[in-house]
């Protein structure tokens, strides 16, 4: 992995690039601050591709829809817009399968591609219908998120949930490009903003102390979307992220930190079956009590979960688990990915910027008797929101 800079910020050209290291399947990640309407040349570029199948939900198709559309013209593509509805819930089968009708019947073929614009569920679907419509075709991820940017759009991990949870439906197929234009963040609702800083800290909080420590000191600057501050942070956040992809594309040591709060996190989404959650609330959560349980099981130096804690809550994260029984938290653990046997890779810290995995079973994840799940008087659970 290699970052440069060049360019300037908002010069509508992109400013800052990481590459994402997979050999023949590399790519880039452009990084800049009013950028969208160059999207078009880079798609073409990229894909080689002579349609576009574009996906995309309501809110984002009104306000960016018809720029990336007329940029994708101006590069001599055709394109189709594809809305569907927005929220977690329309990661699904269903949905795949109607994506699918779609965009056969609007001309798919070996030519085509797919752009994905919008947050990590339009990310996650439109990757899943790329990686699987006619045996695969390129994927242009275009966040627009701050928890797509950071995170859901690198590294080629796609899905849709079922019944028994989140994520368990996917492939891996990574992007061709991955373009960010960080002033689309100023269209986006503090909630969302907030949820999409719970990825940024866990990225620090699992390696770059430095960063952890900055985030500390800029937070006021980063919440007001400062672009000379926001675009090093996406650029750093990309860089350890694709770091990590380029190390252990698939899963199979290194990129299970990267899952930092999201076993707890999961869960609770499950339990509140996608409503009245986001996913970042839901990893802060999820990080809050790994933090904790780190310190408990003596991995973690006492204070490093005060001061996790604390820049969630200065961000505006929930911190507390949902009062939930202790059984039903197993239950819904019970299905999760990194599950092997009995025992699940539970991420853990060993510092701030230090972590690692633990095979634990559920019992010591969640032992009985454990605090944790709704206590913390005075603290933000997702159940007062």
């Amino acid at each position: 992995m290699r970052a440069r800079a060049g360019g300037r910020v908002g010069s509508g050209a992109p400013s800052r690039r990481v590459r994402v290291a997979l050999g023949e399947r590399s790519y880039p990640i452009e990084i800049g601050h009013g950028s969208l309407d160059a999207v078009g040349p880079a798609v073409a570029a990229a894909t080689g591709a002579k349609r576009v199948m574009l996906v995309t939900v309501p809110p984002v198709a009104r306000r960016y829809a018809a720029r990336v559309e007329r940029s994708l013209k101006a590069a001599g593509l055709k394109s189709r817009r594809f809305v569907v509805p927005d929220g977690e819930r329309t990661k699904s089968l269903a949905q795949a399968g109607k994506l699918y009708d779609a965009m056969l019947e609007a001309g798919a073929d070996r030519s085509s591609a797919v752009v994905a614009l919008g947050g990590g569920v339009v990310g996650d679907l439109a990757g899943f219908v790329a990686a699987t419509l006619l045996r695969g075709l390129p994927i242009v991820q275009v966040p627009t998120s701050l928890l797509a940017m950071v995170d859901s759009s690198v590294g080629g991990k796609t899905g849709v949930n079922v019944a028994q949870g989140k994520n368990l439906v996917g492939a891996f197929h990574q992007p061709r490009l991955v373009w960010i234009d960080a002033a689309t963040l100023e269209t986006l609702p503090p909630r969302q903003l907030a949820a999409g800083l719970a990825e940024v800290v866990k990225h620090a909080a699992i390696r770059d102390a430095r960063l952890f420590a900055r985030l500390e000191r800029q937070l006021d600057a980063i919440q007001a979307l400062d672009p000379a501050v926001m675009v090093p942070i996406l650029q750093r956040n990309c860089a350890i992220k694709a770091d990590v992809v380029a190390r252990d594309e698939r899963e199979g040591g290194l990129r299970m930190l990267l899952n930092f709060g999201h076993t707890l996190g999961h869960a609770v989404e499950a339990l509140r079956r996608y409503r009245g959650v986001l996913h970042g609330e839901g990893v802060a959560m999820g990080m809050s009590f790994a933090a904790r349980r780190s310190e408990q099981l003596g991995l973690a130096p006492a204070g490093t979960a005060e001061r996790l804690v604390g820049l969630l809550e200065r961000i505006g994260l929930p911190t507390e688990l949902p009062a939930y029984p202790r059984s039903a938290y197993l239950e819904a653990l019970s299905v999760d990915k990194k599950k092997r046997d009995a025992h699940v890779h539970f991420v853990v810290l060993r510092g701030i910027g230090k972590a690692e995995t633990r095979p634990l079973t559920l019992a010591q994840i969640l032992p009985a008797g454990a605090g944790g799940l709704g206590g913390g008087a005075g603290r933000r659970s997702a159940g007062r929101r």
